[in-house]
């Protein structure tokens, strides 16, 4: 209890409903909050009994943006050390780096999905990930939704695109599994915009994002008066996405009740919502992801194994990017040039002791982290190019380079050296080199094949020699 106590949280909202909703979602983390309805009483609070023990602040950006950067100005110059998550209607990312200038911690769009804020405020607390550098930010930048803004040449990370690409093209439901951060729902998108069903009903559902006792109706629907406070008949997000795609995401979490129910409407291809005497036939496609292997669940005894054979009618594993760290520099300047066509930004580069240190941090958070980092290091970077310097805190974390193990190879994306100082043969060098071409030019052969110097009947039979998948 001494714990939760000293976790106080300041809310700067005028919004009664809000304030009572965030109050709430709060509290489901430890946090006790309290409300200051105007930027004078959030000074004046700051001096307080109270303001003393505050360990985050949450600002809504109901004033002026330019009003709202200066109040945060001024919180960080009183308490330097408090992290500060901005909320917002505004999508625009001029908006964020004018904040995060100011020194906002984060900032979160409304309206805020539950997981979204509670993740944002495990953030502000995690004692082993104390640098902003490193936080994920909740909100960002907007993807582009087809396969060609997947940046990657690790053989395994083109294995699971290609799958994903064929599977885009079927009807069948889809599995993606992978670490938080490697790129699910950007993955999810592309293939709903490839396949069939793009221009058709499309919802994505965060299942730990929806209260456990509601989640039911949110898939099923309920008729009026199936139970205590449904004073209206509700279609479910099954029975609305007829003829399109359901995505579940974190589909994990679901309850092993549900997994039943959700097991029986997919093997009966029907929906039945609570309090209905019949059920309605649907055709859905269903796109599920898990952070977590669901084989793994199914011999604990966690997870049903009816439902994973119906939701992987094709499984697709995307790699974490530790597992393809020759990755990092193509990706890096991919998300560079993204964040310099942001508002308020601008076009930077890199320097290859960036790189290199990028490539020497293993990126629990995965592609996700990395842009973030790459984001944030953008927005206080006064040169040119990035260099080791705008990366203060990983560089503290990973000790100073002394060059061993971080040859220059690191750089380019191709490892020239084995774990014990030899060189590796030339053909899984060229191997390495051949993917690199591919992924860097987004699979067009005849630029690849032109850059390499060599014919395509040559590139293509090399690609046959050294078993590289094409696709």
């Amino acid at each position: 209890m001494a714990d939760a106590e000293q976790r106080l949280l300041m809310l700067i909202d005028d919004e009664p409903a809000q304030s009572r909703l965030i109050t709430a979602l709060a509290a489901r983390e430890g946090w006790r909050t309290v409300v200051a309805r105007d930027s004078e009483t959030a000074i004046a609070t700051l001096g307080t009994r109270q303001g003393m023990m505050l360990s985050a602040i949450i600002l809504d950006q109901w004033v002026p943006g330019d009003a709202a950067c200066e109040l945060i100005r001024e919180l960080k110059e009183r308490r330097p050390a408090i992290p500060i998550l901005m909320l917002t209607t505004s999508t625009s990312p001029l908006l964020a780096v004018e904040a995060m200038r100011a020194g906002a911690t984060d900032y979160l769009v409304k309206p805020v999905a539950p997981d979204r804020m509670m993740q944002a405020l495990r953030n502000t607390t995690q004692q082993e990930a104390p640098q902003d550098e490193l936080t994920p930010l909740t909100e960002k930048m907007s993807g582009v939704l087809d396969f060609d803004s997947m940046v990657g040449a690790a053989a395994p990370f083109r294995d699971a695109l290609a799958k994903a690409a064929k599977a885009a093209r079927g009807h069948g439901n889809v599995l993606i599994e992978g670490e938080s951060g490697t790129g699910k729902e950007m993955l999810v998108r592309a293939m709903h915009a490839a396949s069939p069903r793009a221009k058709t009903a499309f919802r994505m559902i965060n299942i730990g994002g929806v209260p456990s006792n509601s989640l039911e109706s949110v898939l099923f629907g309920h008729e009026k008066g199936a139970f205590t406070g449904a004073f209206d008949r509700q279609v479910g997000a099954m029975q609305n996405c007829d003829g399109g795609t359901l995505v579940l995401d974190e589909v994990d979490r679901l309850s092993l009740e549900l997994q039943d129910r959700l097991a029986e409407s997919l093997a009966a291809r029907s929906v039945r919502p609570i309090g209905a005497a019949h059920s309605f036939k649907v055709d859905v496609r269903v796109i599920s992801a898990s952070n977590l292997p669901l084989a793994d669940l199914v011999a604990t005894g966690h997870f049903r194994a009816e439902l994973l054979d119906l939701l992987s009618g094709t499984k697709i594993v995307l790699p974490a990017l530790r597992e393809r760290p020759g990755d990092i520099p193509s990706l890096t300047r991919h998300f560079l040039v993204r964040i310099g066509d942001q508002p308020g930004l601008r076009p930077l580069g890199i320097t290859d002791g960036a790189l290199q240190l990028l490539a020497a941090f293993d990126w629990p958070g995965n592609v996700r982290q990395l842009q973030a980092v790459l984001f944030r290091a953008a927005v206080f970077c006064d040169g040119n190019a990035l260099t080791a310097q705008d990366f203060p805190q990983l560089s503290q974390m990973i000790g100073e380079l002394q060059g061993a193990g971080l040859g220059s190879q690191e750089g380019m994306g191709v490892q020239l050296y084995t774990a014990d100082g030899n060189l590796r043969p030339l053909e899984e060098i060229e191997a390495d080199v051949i993917r690199l071409a591919i992924g860097h030019y987004r699979g067009r052969m005849t630029e690849v094949a032109r850059r390499l110097g060599i014919g395509r009947s040559t590139l293509y039979r090399k690609l046959s020699d050294l078993g590289i998948e094409a696709a």
